[in-house]
């Protein structure tokens, strides 16, 4: 793994702006960074990113089995009683998940370490899917990169299949997001477009135009009842909202489906460390509450069972916060997870990006920042497989 300076495209923000890529610079400063590339042999990502994001992603269906037949794991993921007969059917009558980003660790050699999981409402999948690949044509055509390089990434044609998977062609899909997020909004754009060529008919609301009428049916701003809801929306807040209880009572087909509010927490990761302990994939965890954390050493990294985009993370070592990023989570209390080195170079850390779609690998996405913590801003580098 080597991180490769480039020359820029001349025309990239032109090309941006055109494909609808209109957050590649935010608040004055790059999001989107082709300055430099990273470069993987291709052992490294099949052995070591692809494998290892399909064998973290078969641990998180088995943790998913366990928990909804648990009392003690539900509670521990702050998920509300009201909802858990719901999770467990929607488990039970195997509702197909659309798709899922594993945040990892790795630096070329060694194991790759799970940071996270993205279950639920994972972002950077234009960039990854679609953008990204734009990237690698345009540097093969110009005689940027090696000819023989290539990419991992299948992400836009495991999309359109996943999609036609789960819904039939001409079947109506309904996407949403919340206003006023132009990343969430040009994610969805670009999984309409998918749904598109998947042969699905689709359609937009935003959150806070979706009504809902006394027989429990869902609709848009037209009076238009959804029959399948793309929400890019996470569980947690459904649950907080006036129209929370009602999810349960309605016929409406949820993307992502309800058991992915399991995995959709960072409460799952000392559920996972407790089941599969010492698997190499994975990080020593714990609840903040509990009295044995003897695992952890006096260096590790609390986060929010509920959190977004790496707001409220902390890294502590010896009592002392080191590095933090603000946001407005933790109320439903904190996990503690053992400090694992992220890779740096030059004055940027790097964290992988690793998606599945539907049960399987797909891609990856790099993202750069001068802190440790990957936050909203953190940069997005692409990358391509040679050697």
């Amino acid at each position: 793994m080597k991180r490769i300076l480039l020359p820029e495209r001349s025309d990239w923000k032109q090309q941006a702006e055109a494909l609808g890529f209109n957050f590649h610079s935010m608040y004055g400063e790059p999001y989107w960074d082709e300055s430099r590339a990273y470069e993987f042999t291709l052992k490294q990502v099949e052995d070591d990113l692809e494998d290892v994001t399909a064998e973290v992603y078969s641990l998180c269906l088995e943790l998913v089995d366990t928990a909804v037949q648990s009392e003690q794991m539900m509670r521990s993921l702050q998920i509300p009683e009201k909802y858990w007969d719901w999770i467990e059917r929607s488990w039970k009558n195997s509702e197909p998940a659309l798709y899922g980003r594993f945040d990892m660790v790795y630096d070329g050699s060694g194991p790759a370490k799970m940071l996270e999981f993205n279950a639920d409402t994972p972002t950077s999948l234009y960039e990854t899917g679609f953008f990204q690949w734009n990237w690698l044509e345009d540097q093969l055509a110009q005689g940027g990169i090696p000819q023989q390089a290539d990419q991992f990434n299948s992400l836009q044609d495991k999309l359109i299949s996943r999609l036609g998977d789960i819904l039939g062609a001409g079947d109506h899909l309904h996407f949403s997001c919340v206003k006023d997020a132009i990343e969430d909004r040009a994610t969805v754009r670009y999984l309409q477009d998918c749904a598109r060529q998947a042969g699905l008919q689709d359609h937009f609301v935003y959150i806070e135009d979706i009504g809902v009428d006394g027989k429990f049916r869902f609709a848009d701003q037209e009076e238009y009842v959804i029959e399948n809801l793309f929400k890019l929306y996470p569980y947690e807040d459904m649950f907080r909202e006036t129209y929370g209880p009602i999810l349960p009572r309605t016929n409406m087909r949820l993307i992502e489906p309800p058991w992915k509010a399991i995995l959709s927490n960072k409460g799952m990761l000392p559920l996972l460390w407790e089941m599969f302990k010492g698997h190499p994939n994975l990080l020593p965890a714990c609840f903040e509450k509990d009295e044995n954390k003897s695992e952890l050493t006096s260096r590790f990294v609390r986060k929010p069972i509920f959190g977004r985009e790496g707001a409220n993370v902390s890294i502590i070592e010896e009592a002392q916060v080191t590095e933090e990023a603000q946001g407005p989570y933790g109320g439903e209390g904190f996990v503690l997870q053992a400090y694992c080195p992220v890779p740096q170079f030059g004055a940027d850390f790097t964290v992988i990006g690793s998606w599945v779609i539907g049960d399987e690998p797909a891609g990856i996405g790099i993202r750069e920042d001068s802190s440790q913590i990957t936050k909203d801003l953190s940069r997005f580098v692409p990358h391509y497989i040679y050697g």
